[in-house]
């Protein structure tokens, strides 16, 4: 399984792909790869999903140059390349902080 630091060095790297699903939430949120980049060079780990059906998944909170917070679903398997599930900006309404859900 990948370590943070691991997954980091991905994410900005631009080793990463995208489910179909996070393709499309991706398009639809306005998300480009630079962000994801951005973000992803410093993220920080919310949630962890160990039975994910997606297999082992961590949620990862970074932040863009311009500060905008993102929320990324990461799959954590050994693999050349971090697997995108899912990402979105988190809501005030849903997260307190971005890290904890009210």
């Amino acid at each position: 399984m990948k370590t943070l630091a691991r997954v980091r060095g991905h994410l900005l790297a631009g080793e990463f792909d995208y489910s179909q699903h996070a393709f499309r939430r991706a398009v639809e949120r306005d998300i480009s790869e630079q962000e994801i980049r951005e973000a992803g060079a410093g993220v920080v780990i919310v949630e962890e999903y160990p039975e994910d059906k997606y297999g082992p998944t961590w949620l990862v909170l970074g932040f863009t140059r311009s500060g905008r917070p993102l929320h990324i679903q990461v799959s954590i398997a050994d693999s050349p390349q971090v697997r995108i599930v899912t990402l979105y900006e988190p809501s005030e309404e849903a997260w307190d902080d971005h890290t904890r859900r009210k």
